[in-house]
């Protein structure tokens, strides 16, 4: 089951995508896709529902974040062996996690802004995991039953911020728009094993990162269950799990995003983001 939101910024309406790839309109069953339809009881009511039974919704319309009900927005950093490596950094010991600020969430392809003073921002196509069902202190082989389901997101990231301004990562991964999510929530059933998906991003064009999560130093389920040691994750919670190589800092000479930039990023079956960039602009 595909599950998202369509309509302007605000005013979305809860959709499901039918075996045609075709947007559904959800909202004469349920007002939003939440929190609260992540749980697998609410996700099996939402599956009983042929979405070839749901009004058509024409043309392509925007699409939001797929669901509504994100506490916090998790992130793991130097995932893949092969990231590290061109970030010339050691293969950590343990997870890396650090915060994405809420406030940077935004539809898949709506525009990345530039932050005020950036000289260097960055791409990241990463493996979004959501939880479903409250998860704390959850042991490894139990792990996946508290996830509801997957996504794409690129975890736009301010390198002069991030790395140069101090210890904090978090400066550098929050700037607003700097945290697409979408095209859909796919959920668990239709992703039956979450390390072997296939993952790109493009940069006008021009191929940048070509992975596959199988390369992964911390699998989905060891980072679920790592993460609960640490903080509760509530349904909604999601985890952005690491980039493979391709990133603008790992290219030589270095090279990063500007204004008139387009993105185009995918994982196999999870769907696809575009993006442009634009300057900073007050909102």
């Amino acid at each position: 089951m595909k599950l998202l939101r369509y309509g302007p910024a605000g005013y979305e309406k809860p959709g499901m995508l039918d075996s045609s790839g075709a947007i559904r309109d959800l909202s004469g069953v349920i007002d939003h896709v939440t929190s609260e339809h992540l749980s697998d009881r609410g996700l099996a009511k939402l599956a009983k529902i042929r979405p070839e039974s749901l009004p058509l919704v024409s043309g392509k319309p925007r699409l939001g974040v797929p669901y509504l009900g994100i506490s916090k927005f998790i992130a793991i950093g130097l995932n893949y062996a092969d990231h590290a490596a061109e970030s010339n950094a050691p293969i950590p010991a343990e997870p890396i996690v650090f915060s994405k600020a809420t406030t940077c969430i935004s539809g898949p392809n709506d525009d990345i802004m530039l932050p005020r003073d950036s000289t260097k921002t960055d791409w990241e196509v990463e493996l979004g995991v959501v939880i479903g069902t409250t998860a704390r202190y959850v042991e490894k082989d139990k792990a996946l039953a508290h996830v509801a389901g997957y996504c794409v997101i690129n975890d736009i990231s301010e390198r002069n911020f991030q790395l140069e301004r101090g210890s904090q990562w978090d400066k550098g991964k929050g700037c607003d728009t700097f945290g697409p999510i979408g095209p859909w929530l796919v959920t668990r059933d239709e992703v039956p094993d979450p390390q072997g998906l296939d993952m790109w991003l493009d940069v006008n064009g021009e191929p940048m990162q070509r992975g596959n999560t199988r390369t992964m130093i911390f699998d989905v389920a060891h980072l679920v269950s790592y993460v609960s040691r640490f903080m509760t994750l509530l349904p909604g919670d999601i985890i952005t799990t690491g980039t493979p190589p391709g990133v603008g800092m790992g290219r030589k000479p270095p090279r990063y995003l500007k204004a008139g930039d387009s993105i185009a990023l995918g994982i196999a079956g999870l769907g696809e983001q575009r993006q442009r960039v634009v300057a900073w602009s007050a909102r």
